[in-house]
């Protein structure tokens, strides 16, 4: 899935861990992530989350997409911090899952906080995480 994400990479978005039902991804706040206040702009916190929700409703190895997510935002993170996603997953009943993720700072701050939910959608080639 990385390798064929070119939106994740191309916003600088790492994966850094993955396993059943759960997952980490990475991303050094840059000018580019930035808003006209100087804070990192919500899409891109969204975005880091729920890129980690993706690669832990995929990590069974069945193609699953989301069915919707819902953000809060804490607090302000700024150029040069280290933001970390963490994902996992709090319920999997037969096609549907829910996952919570929480966006931290490098310090472990609390910067976000996500609910993603999945549905299989099993008639699509099966997903490979690397």
């Amino acid at each position: 899935m990385v390798h064929h994400d070119e939106a994740i990479r191309g916003a600088g978005i790492r994966l850094v861990d993955v396993g059943p039902g759960r997952a980490r991804t990475a991303l050094t706040v840059e000018e580019r992530h930035v808003n006209g206040h100087g804070i990192v702009h919500g899409g891109y916190l969204f975005f880091l989350a729920d890129a980690a929700f993706s690669f832990a409703c995929n990590s069974h190895g069945v193609s699953t997409v989301a069915s919707g997510g819902d953000v809060a935002f804490l607090r302000a993170a700024r150029v040069g911090e280290e933001l970390e996603a963490e994902a996992v997953e709090r319920a999997l009943v037969g096609r549907s899952g829910l996952y919570d993720v929480t966006v931290r700072t490098g310090a472990g701050e609390v910067v976000a906080e996500f609910r993603g939910r999945s549905r299989a959608v099993p008639h699509l080639p099966a997903p490979t995480l690397d």
